[in-house]
């Protein structure tokens, strides 16, 4: 029971710092910071459940993998927060099952979190930004779309990965990741507003 206890213990303070100390305050997304904190509480609840029931270890892979399969596909999320995504799971699962020995939650916790702030640590992308992108230009030559997207951004590109390319439309979508580049200003699209005056 202690054991227990403990487990739970450490996985509500682990999740709290996963959403709230480390995501919230790097990413500044609170409907993803309330969706780890919702999803590990879940977890924890039903791995609970199951593991008081002996039904061991494979089980609780397998709701992994069920669980795993959940990617909030109306809402599109970067890779960083699947990873948070699948942190909290595994938060969840860890303190649910309950290893025997009663430091073993609080070790693979502690773990799992040094990884994700070492990972995450802005001092990795000190500089670089990424976003999705829409051209008003069909492109297909890499050099030119890459020399187009440059001085759109004003920043030196460091990778483009090209989703959409639509020559009826005239339209490139892509995602760039660059670095700003001082005295290069991103390029300005003049907004066209409607003339409220009839001719």
């Amino acid at each position: 029971m202690t054991t227990m206890a403990i487990a739970i213990l450490t996985d509500l303070v682990a999740a709290t710092v996963l959403a709230v100390g480390l995501y919230y305050r790097r990413h500044r997304r609170r409907d993803l910071m309330f969706a780890y904190l919702a999803l590990n509480v879940g977890v924890l609840a039903v791995a609970t459940a199951l593991g008081s029931a002996q039904a061991g270890v494979g089980l609780g892979l397998g709701l992994f993998g069920v669980l795993s399969i959940i990617r909030l596909r109306s809402d599109p999320i970067s890779q960083a927060e699947v990873a948070y995504y699948f942190s909290a799971l595994a938060l969840g699962l860890i303190a649910g099952l309950a290893p025997i020995a009663w430091w073993a939650t609080p070790a693979f916790s502690v773990l799992l979190l040094t990884v994700v702030v070492v990972a995450d640590h802005p001092r990795w992308a000190r500089r670089s930004r990424t976003l999705v992108l829409t051209l008003d230009t069909a492109i297909l030559e890499p050099i030119e779309l890459q020399h187009t997207v440059a001085h759109t951004v004003g920043g030196r590109v460091q990778r483009l990965d090209v989703r959409e390319v639509d020559l009826v439309r005239d339209v490139t979508v892509l995602e760039v990741v660059y670095v700003p580049v001082d005295g290069m200003q991103p390029r300005r699209v003049p907004m066209q507003v409607p003339s409220l005056v009839a001719s």
